[in-house]
């Protein structure tokens, strides 16, 4: 990791105009408001409040995930949540975010979509109107789920058709899970024929062959992760030449060990070779970042200029799936930056 920023750098890298792509409401946790929650429910802690978030690895990472969405347990709290994490965002100069959310996280839901969808989009339009940033919510699968379960998911969303979901998505951890790709393929066709956009969690713990599967089985609109495609030449150039973009996540890439340091992450090499690139915090509350220091980062890494800040800049926000408007007005006031 690199030195802190100066405070003028970050507040300038901060109103840079910019969208998120990958970031999971599971991580928007605060460890306060989750000891609060789990004193209140009689639910024992992992750890103490203050080595709540000190992970032994992605494994011990995703248990965790399961343990704090299972007390959000209320519409109040899952919209506050909600609420709060539209409130981040602003705070960190976000225009626009894809959130993604992954019901087998969330058992206090099981078989309630259209109340967690609705308790969740009460938090984040209130949030809207209060001027904070607006959200497309990413519905998300489980890897360990069978082919049926992802069509009964797929089935429901289409039905629901609820406005705050954009897109499907698929996430877990895919070294645990093995090969994956040609389980979900119905739902993810089902999803793109209704009008859905594909987002897939791919080339993070499996190696470039998970991202290929994206591309070619599940019709990825845009890939999370996606970093250890630098391992194969040949998935590089597909990425390049079907211009899939990357929803990269340095600082959770490290402290989940799947890269080592910053200065050995391949989002450089990735974007000088021409895979379009944007930068993202993937969870950030747990793993203690903002997205400001998200660009910092890179910037401070690989001496990142101003125009290719701007152009990273720019692929998050084209790779987002907010609307045109929205993509417009924040095209616009990149230019200005």
């Amino acid at each position: 990791m690199t030195a802190k920023q100066p405070p003028l750098e970050l507040e300038r890298l901060r109103m840079l105009p910019k969208a998120e792509v990958h970031l999971h409401l599971e991580g928007a946790f605060e460890p306060a408001v989750l000891a609060q929650w789990a004193q209140e429910a009689g639910v024992p802690m992992p750890r103490p409040v203050e080595h709540l978030l000190d992970f032994q690895g992605l494994a011990d990472f995703l248990h965790f995930l399961d343990w704090a969405c299972g007390l959000a347990s209320t519409s109040e709290r899952l919209a506050e949540l909600s609420h709060g994490l539209s409130k981040r965002l602003a705070a960190s100069g976000v225009g626009y975010a894809d959130v993604i959310v992954n019901p087998t996280h969330w058992h206090a839901w099981d078989g309630r979509l259209k109340a967690m969808l609705d308790a969740i989009d009460a938090g984040f339009s209130a949030a809207e109107r209060e001027g904070f940033t607006p959200v497309g919510l990413c519905v998300s699968l489980l890897r360990t789920q069978s082919a049926d379960d992802a069509v009964q998911l797929v089935n429901a969303l289409i039905e629901l058709a609820h406005p705050r979901v954009v897109a499907l998505s698929i996430d877990g951890n895919e070294a645990a899970a093995g090969r994956t790709g040609p389980r979900f393929v119905e739902a993810f066709r089902r999803a793109g024929a209704a009008g859905l956009k594909r987002t897939v969690h791919a080339g993070e713990s499996s190696g470039p062959e998970g991202v290929r599967d994206a591309i070619e089985l599940l019709g990825a609109d845009r890939i999370d992760h996606g970093v250890r495609a630098i391992e194969d030449p040949g998935v590089v150039r597909l990425l390049v030449e079907r211009g899939i973009p990357l929803g990269i996540c340095p600082t959770s890439n490290i402290l989940l060990g799947v890269c080592p340091s910053i200065e050995r992450h391949p989002i450089e090499r990735l974007r000088q070779a021409g895979v379009r690139v944007s930068i993202n915090t993937d969870d950030p509350v747990l793993l203690g970042t903002t997205l400001e220091k998200e660009y910092a980062l890179c910037r401070s890494a690989f001496g990142w200029s101003d125009d290719v800040l701007r152009a990273v800049a720019r692929t998050s926000i084209e790779a987002s799936f907010a609307g045109e408007v929205v993509k417009d007005r924040l095209r616009q006031a990149l230019s200005r930056w």
